[in-house]
Formats: structure tokens, sequence, C-alpha cells
């Protein structure tokens, strides 16, 4: 009984700390509103946007895509100009470029 209560204790924790994301369609409704810059030296965040779940990061920019806000982490808002962003990210093509350039910003999303 104890290895069971310890097994599901380890698999409840790793899940609490992925960084599963909504995109949310109003701004009122965000933790996070983030805006995509064009160039890698401009943000805050390098992001992968990862296939699975279970693929997703410990707060290190490897996103997955939640279907329902209720199964995020954090709930984002990509805003249209930059000065409007609490964010700056940047989608990177490989997982091993993911991660964040202005540690400053990390505390936004835990």
């Amino acid at each position: 009984m104890k290895l069971i209560i310890a097994c599901v204790s380890v698999l409840i924790s790793l899940n609490s700390f992925s960084q599963k994301i909504f995109s949310v369609d109003y701004e009122s409704r965000a933790d996070v509103k983030v805006f995509v810059v064009d160039y890698e030296s401009r943000a805050d965040l390098l992001v992968y946007k990862v296939d699975y779940e279970s693929r997703a990061g410990d707060n290190d920019g490897n996103w997955f895509f939640v279907d329902y806000a209720s199964r995020a982490d954090k709930k984002i808002f990509f805003v249209d100009y930059e000065s409007r962003a609490d964010l700056k990210v940047f989608f990177v093509d490989y997982a091993s470029r993911a991660g964040w350039k202005n540690s400053s910003k990390k505390h936004l999303l835990y």
C-alpha cells in the first residue's frame, strides 16, 4: 500500500511541474500576455512546442498546448503589440534550443 501511495505521489508531482499552456481569446482571462518576436535576440524565452504532454518541461520553454483551460498550468493571450506584453517569446525548431534568455521573467510562468 505504501508503494502505491508513493508511486501516485510521484506521478502527481511530475504532472504539476509541466508547462501546459492554453491560449485564451480574451486578454482579461490570461495569466500572462505574450508577444511573439521576429528575432531570437529580442526574446525573453525561447519556446519549443512539444507534441506530447509528457514532454512538456518544467518552466524551461518546452510548452504543450492543451485543448481546455482547466488542464493548463498557465493561460496566455497573444497580444498584437510588444509594449502590451508581459513576456516576449520566439518559437524555435528544436527542443534543445528552448530556454530562458531573460531569467528575471521566470516568475511569470511558475
